[in-house]
Parts: structure tokens; C-alpha cells; sequence
């Protein structure tokens, strides 16, 4: 059969680490006062002024201590052995204020959607428009977007989520066949740490954010989860796999790494 989409794309965070999950499903209550589902404690300290919130967490897997900031949305994270010291810890994270301060300064502004303002929808620009009626429409350049500038982020998410869902829907659909594969289920998610994912009983995840990035990188992303229902891996049997559906595949892998933070700093 021949591939409908090996031709060469222009120019996509890397796709999700696909494999089920194995860790255990705890809950646990954290310094916040609520009861979240987590693998590991957490809980949430201020430094310096004007203070920089901070998020221990203790894991098992832990050997030292582990100090990021999220490129998705600037949360800040430290991870520490089970029997550390949190002590030592927060003296850490103090002498290393330096440095999460610049990091956090480098991220790109969050933006909120507004009317007048833009959004990428399928790699390009569009202008949010107010619309008539009671459907989200695109129109040349423009997005018509009906209701208030308060409901304006509501609706547009809801658009982009249908739009999204169609999308992987489909591709997902054609690799599969491609494969002589069969789907099971297709959900979306507002996802930080992967664009996707794949399990053994053949259900796929995606962010549904994909649907701002070009399409051809939502076409790899996709590409990338059905080859793990061949190979529940990243050997190079894996790779083998999604090349045959994409050939081109590393240059919106690319894209991705390049450009996907900036695709979850719309806040809607």
C-alpha cells in the first residue's frame, strides 16, 4: 500500500515516552491541603525575594538531588532521595537561586487568549476575531470566535479539541492501516511531560495542543504512537517503523524539540 503522507514537510516537545506506565498510584496529601494522585510526595516551599515557589519531591528512584524548571509552564521541581534531608535540600535549591532565577527569565511570556490578539492553529498565526452565531469558524486568517472576551478561552479550547481529535483520529487511523494494525481507543489531554502515548492494549493519548503545531508534526506525533503498536519501545526496530510511515519524520521531530514549549505557554 502506498503511504498517502511520504512526501517531504517543511520543518515539531518529542513524542511521549509511549511505554505504560509502571509506577504504583499513590495518594497523598501535600503541603497545599488537598489529596492529588501522585507516585511520589510532594510539597511546595518559597525562596528567596520575591520568592520562587518551589516543588519537593521525594522518590525512590532519587540517588541526589535533582533541580529543573518546566519548560511548559516554569514550575520549578526539586527531587530528593526517600531519607535526604529536606534541610539540605532547600539549602540547596537557595544556593542555586542564581540560576533558577535566569532560567525562568529565558522562557518565553505566557499569553492569554484575547480578541485582536493571535493563536497558532496548524503552524500559523490566526487573529481571534469576535464571530456571530454559535460555532468557532475559520475564515481566511481570521478566527471567529462567538461570546464574550471572558467565555473567549473556554470556547477556544473546546474548538481546538474538536479540531485536534479529528485530526489524530484520522492519521492515527491511516498509519494503523498501513501497519494492519487495529485502534482501540484515541483520548486527548492537556499533557506537560509527553505528547503522546501508547499501551499494550493498543489505546493511544495525545495533547490535544498538537492541533497549533503544523500538521506535519501532528502527523509524526501520530506516526510515532501507532509504530509502538509494533514495538512497545524505542530500539531501532521502532524507528524502522516510524520511518516507514514518515519517512521524513526527524525533521517535525525536530520542529518539535525546537518549538514545542511554546505551544503550551497559551493559557487558556
Amino acid at each position: 500500500m502506498v503511504n498517502p503522507w511520504q512526501v517531504a514537510f517543511p520543518g515539531p516537545i518529542s513524542a511521549g515516552k509511549c511505554a505504560t506506565s509502571t509506577r504504583p498510584t499513590t495518594w497523598l496529601f501535600t503541603a497545599k491541603t488537598r489529596w492529588i494522585r501522585l507516585g511520589a510526595m510532594i510539597k511546595t516551599v518559597q525562596i528567596g525575594s520575591p520568592p520562587i515557589e518551589v516543588h519537593l519531591r521525594r522518590s525512590t528512584r532519587a540517588r541526589r538531588y535533582s533541580l529543573k524548571v518546566s519548560n511548559a509552564d516554569g514550575t520549578v521541581s526539586l527531587t530528593l532521595p526517600n531519607r535526604a534531608s529536606e534541610r539540605a535540600a532547600l539549602s540547596f535549591a537557595k544556593r542555586q537561586e542564581e540560576w533558577l532565577r535566569a532560567a525562568l527569565g529565558k522562557l518565553p511570556p505566557l499569553t492569554a487568549p484575547v480578541y485582536g490578539g493571535t493563536i497558532p492553529f496548524e503552524g500559523r498565526d490566526v487573529v481571534l476575531q469576535p464571530g456571530a452565531g454559535r460555532l468557532v469558524r475559520l475564515e481566511g486568517q481570521s478566527l471567529l470566535v462567538p461570546g464574550t472576551p471572558t467565555a473567549l478561552p473556554a470556547k477556544l479550547r473546546g474548538f481546538l479539541k474538536v479540531q485536534a481529535r479529528a485530526k489524530l483520529v484520522d492519521a492515527s487511523q491511516i498509519y494503523a492501516d498501513l501497519l494492519g494494525r487495529k485502534l482501540a481507543r484515541v483520548t486527548l489531554r492537556d499533557t506537560r511531560s509527553r505528547w503522546g502515548s501508547c499501551t499494550e492494549a493498543g489505546n493511544l493519548m495525545f495533547s490535544w495542543r498538537l492541533i497549533m503545531a503544523p500538521p506535519e508534526v501532528l502527523k509524526y506525533v501520530a506516526a510515532h504512537e501507532v509504530a509502538h503498536l509494533v514495538e512497545m519501545n524505542h530500539s531501532a526496530d521502532f524507528w524502522q517503523q516510524v520511518e516507514g510511515l514518515m519517512p521524513d519524520y526527524q525533521t517535525p521531530r525536530r520542529w518539535l524539540k525546537q518549538n514545542g514549549t511554546q505551544l503550551h505557554r497559551v493559557q487558556f
